[in-house]
């Protein structure tokens, strides 16, 4: 199976099956747990989650304070996270903009967002592209925070639930940020504590030499 194959029509195929065989599963499926652990200590500023899918990042984030951007190019998750958030209430809600959009493309207006996260994405073409395009996105003092499913387990090399795809990787996420710019406080890959196989975390903060303040 190639990249090719997890296009927008694949993944709303699966979101619509997801959601019509196992919507109580996709409801109660919980924010991704590095981005918990690394980012509940940071204070809420204006946040993008690239590729939100089923929205619990966008909606955990939003309810810890944050304003959120969710883009995702899924329409059927979309809408499904947009009636998730008004179900934990209106206020919750009210702080995130969901946004269709191609992250094969897409791109976040300058220097604008606290916050940048990307997990478990499929990445259709370039990597190193991807992250560097997301970091445009980040303010100074803000921080990048990136999380990939390696598609083969390094310990047994067996296929992952990620087999087939392209997600971020420690060496390709550190090697499109510039080290004269950017502070990689974390950059590692961890064992996963459900499921199979091996996660890659980073985690880097946007430290230009010369700090000039958002439009």
């Amino acid at each position: 199976m190639t990249d090719e194959t997890f296009d927008r029509e694949f993944w709303e195929r699966r979101w619509a099956q997801a959601l019509r065989e196992h919507p109580d599963e996709v409801a109660i499926r919980p924010p991704n747990a590095h981005l918990v652990a690394e980012i509940g200590d940071v204070a809420p500023g204006l946040s993008l989650d690239a590729g939100c899918g089923h929205g619990a990042e966008a909606i955990w984030l939003a309810a810890s304070g944050w304003r959120v951007t969710a883009v995702d190019f899924s329409v059927t998750a979309l809408e499904h996270a947009r009636a998730m958030a008004q179900a934990v209430g209106g206020d919750v809600a009210e702080r995130i903009a969901w946004i269709a959009g191609d992250l094969g493309s897409w791109e976040p207006p300058p220097r604008h967002f606290d916050l940048v996260s990307c997990s478990y994405v499929n990445i259709r073409g370039s990597v190193r592209e991807m992250v560097a395009r997301l970091a445009t996105g980040v303010a100074p003092g803000g921080t990048l925070f990136l999380v990939g499913h390696l598609p083969v387990d390094p310990a047994t090399g067996e296929p992952t639930p990620a087999a087939g795809q392209v997600q971020v990787t420690v060496e390709e996420a550190v090697g499109a940020l510039d080290s004269r710019e950017w502070n990689v406080v974390l950059a590692e890959e961890r064992t996963r504590a459900v499921g199979t196989g091996v996660d890659a975390v980073v985690r880097a903060v946007y430290r230009p030499s010369r700090c000039g303040r958002r439009g």
